[in-house]
């Protein structure tokens, strides 16, 4: 029997040494205990990991330290990407062709699916589709991580999907230069970046948090951390965040879905 057509094209394939490490650093920290709480070895996938397989080495040396037999499978749509990286595979490691249909073993579900710069390359119809052949994918407590960043990784954005559909959107910043919470809009998952638009609530969100940084202005004096950690903080009384002074202290910030979601 043919093997079915992986589902997806092709996308550019930047990437880069270190650039979604703010996004591995949220899977491993508040979303640890979802690789902790598998009986099996956990499974997490690096879906379109791009022209380098960097990305994927670096998430199953991350993971390493929160699960010692956790298997990282990097799946590429371009086979010429998959055999580039063949000769990196190690012990819990492996490289494959494949899509949204996420290909893994028999019987195989992934704990964890980061998709990061793939559906920023799509039109924004055709997010859900994808979103939902995804999930068909996960454990019961798997979750999708669809997310965009810069290209050295200092400002980041992802919505996380579990099995019954999106849960969270993160903002994650760099603090030191930063001008305004909201240049991170660029950087928008393809769900949330045309809907930065008077009317919608991601643009409220956004538009309240560069108010709110810009009135604890004065609180600079101890550092951009401690300016991020007030407005964090004020932000809490009016918005619905999942988070608190642990991750504000990294400019990151988790707000639940429905604050957010588009009208």
């Amino acid at each position: 029997m043919a093997r079915a057509r992986p589902v997806g094209t092709i996308t550019r394939g930047t990437t880069g040494p270190n650039r979604l490490r703010r996004c591995d650093r949220w899977i491993a920290g508040p979303q640890g205990w979802r690789l902790r709480r598998s009986e099996a070895p956990p499974v997490v996938v690096d879906l379109g990991y791009g022209a380098s397989p960097v990305t994927a080495l670096e998430l199953h040396t991350r993971l390493l330290r929160v699960r010692a037999d956790v298997q990282v499978v990097g799946i590429e749509i371009d086979p010429v990407r998959v055999t580039a990286a063949k000769p990196l595979e190690r012990e819990g490691l492996s490289f494959r062709r494949g899509g949204f249909e996420v290909p893994l073993e028999k019987e195989q579900r992934a704990t964890v699916v980061r998709a990061f710069n793939v559906l920023r390359q799509y039109p924004e119809h055709e997010v859900d589709a994808a979103w939902s052949r995804v999930r068909e994918r996960l454990t019961p407590d798997g979750l999708l991580v669809d997310g965009t960043c810069d290209e050295i990784g200092r400002r980041a954005a992802w919505v996380a999907v579990d099995r019954h559909g999106p849960v969270s959107l993160t903002l994650s910043l760099r603090l030191g230069g930063l001008e305004r919470p909201s240049d991170v809009a660029e950087r928008l998952p393809k769900s949330l970046i045309h809907r930065n638009v008077a009317g919608e609530r991601v643009y409220d969100y956004l538009r309240d948090l560069d108010r709110t940084w810009a009135r604890r202005a004065p609180a600079s004096s101890w550092g951009a951390r401690q300016r991020f950690l007030e407005v964090a903080s004020e932000l809490s009384e009016r918005w619905p965040l999942l988070d608190g002074p642990s991750r504000w202290r990294l400019g990151e910030l988790t707000v639940a879905w429905e604050a957010v979601e588009p009208r």
